[in-house]
């Protein structure tokens, strides 16, 4: 790959990471999106950032999970769930277009739905799900 690209690949990575981090902390900003392509792009841009992200022991399981089962933990849907309660009501509260407030809420509720209806990871172990051990299945 020539330079520029994974110069890209790099920089988007760190800033998704950065996101993803971001979203740990503010309603309406997610972290798991942000996180799964920080390592989509960390995979073609750095490799070594990319295992980093996998090993994490707060964002590894989670990214792990998706990778290998397309299924998310069970903390993570309450995780989720809770942000975006707390986003729907901030909208509700804070904006004065109703037809936004309306979509927004629809959105992010078949967002809520979407997540609850994903399947959990199979293979849990006491620390969580093993990186490693799923993408080397």
């Amino acid at each position: 790959m020539h330079s520029l690209g994974r110069a890209f690949y790099i920089v988007l990575a760190w800033i998704s990471f950065g996101l993803g981090v971001i979203g740990m902390f503010l309603p309406l900003m997610p972290t798991t999106c942000f996180m799964l392509l920080a390592v989509w792009a960390a995979t073609r841009g750095s490799p070594r950032f990319a295992l980093w992200i996998r090993e994490h022991p707060r964002f590894g399981p989670t990214v792990a999970a998706w990778e290998g089962e397309r299924a998310i933990p069970r903390h993570a849907k309450w995780l989720a769930g809770g942000m975006l309660t707390l986003s729907i009501l901030t909208l509700l509260l804070t904006l004065s277009l109703l037809w936004l407030k309306i979509a927004l809420t629809i959105g992010l509720a078949l967002l809520g739905l979407w997540i609850v209806t994903r399947p959990e990871p199979a293979r849990v172990s006491a620390g969580g799900v093993s990186p490693v051990r799923l993408l080397r299945r």
